[in-house]
């Protein structure tokens, strides 16, 4: 299989690095020529247009930062859509808005090619090591075709159903994430206006029920003061809003999401909106005149789980 990949930002140069380190011919395109030189200094292809590469692949996957970002890398005169063939399969591996991907995949599908929706999730450092998770929203027949190919960037992949069912359940989790950091923020600045060493409260939460993955990943680079997870603000609020927009869709009355909306949009509006997220600590921070920070912590998270081929997540059936 001929694999294509546009986008290698944060997450996608460490997605496309596995596809390329597992042996699959890879062809790559992204506007930051220094990203594609890398990739073709390792052995990959570099496109000059989502088009000529769409021409080029059997599979292509766009990983990119916004749904406006898709949609024009998909349907521009040299877009991706203009380069598909009969067969051809479109990987949407962005955190997007599932009313999106719809549009996009019909827009596919009248050209004889199929669509999924693979956004993947559980941190960057693990997209680096081929450890992380992908939902992937298909017909069965599609997940089959690509299974290999998530496989090599995945470590559990899990069919969700029918397209852009996979956006939807991203969204949901993002969503959990984000409401877990604040809440994580606002009990480190609690515990250490009681005098608790903040090293000590870390394990304490880890070894409780109120531990989570974004405990074990976030608080780290928090007490370390680098706050670099690799994901920023403006991310978050795009992910967050998403999940909104589904309520309002649904007529679900949500109290949570809202005040995490205005509490990422503050954020960015003191801090850029290229700012590390877990750096929403500082709203409390300068509230509070207080530097959370403890010794011993890394400046950033590496995944030191050994690399191994994916496997599908089976649903139990009663």
């Amino acid at each position: 299989m001929k694999v294509g990949f546009i986008g290698l930002g944060n997450v996608g140069a460490k997605l496309a690095g596995s596809v390329l380190r597992n042996g699959f011919d890879l062809t790559v395109r992204d506007l930051d020529s220094s990203a594609t030189d890398e990739f073709s200094r390792l052995g990959a292809h570099v496109a000059n247009s989502p088009k000529e590469l769409a021409e080029r692949c059997d599979a292509i996957i766009t990983c990119l930062p916004s749904p406006r970002i898709s949609a024009s890398v998909m349907e521009d005169e040299d877009g991706v859509l203009a380069g598909l063939s009969e067969g051809n399969i479109w990987i949407e591996m962005s955190t997007t808005d599932q009313q999106e991907v719809l549009r996009l995949g019909a827009l596919v599908s009248e050209r004889g090619a199929f669509a999924a929706d693979c956004p993947v999730s559980g941190g960057c450092h693990r997209a680096a090591t081929g450890n992380i998770a992908i939902f992937a929203g298909c017909d069965r027949i599609v997940f089959d075709a690509v299974f290999p190919l998530l496989g090599a960037m995945g470590r559990r992949v899990l069919h969700t159903g029918p397209l852009g069912t996979a956006s939807i359940l991203k969204v949901v989790t993002n969503y959990l994430a984000t409401a877990n950091l604040v809440s994580i923020c606002e009990a480190l600045v609690t515990t250490e206006t009681t005098g608790i060493d903040l090293a000590t409260a870390y394990e304490a939460i880890k070894i409780s029920s109120g531990n989570s993955f974004v405990h074990e990943t976030e608080s780290q680079v928090i007490l370390n003061g680098s706050r670099d997870i690799n994901f920023t603000m403006d991310l978050v609020l795009k992910d967050i809003s998403l999940f909104q927009e589904i309520a309002e869709r649904g007529q679900v009355p949500l109290e949570i999401s809202p005040l995490l909306i205005n509490i990422f949009q503050d954020a960015q509006d003191r801090y850029g909106s290229r700012e590390w997220s877990p750096n929403v600590i500082k709203r409390l921070e300068e509230a509070t005149g207080l530097v959370i920070r403890a010794p011993g912590f890394p400046a950033e998270i590496i995944d030191d789980e050994p690399e191994a081929p994916g496997e599908e997540v089976v649903i139990a059936k009663s």
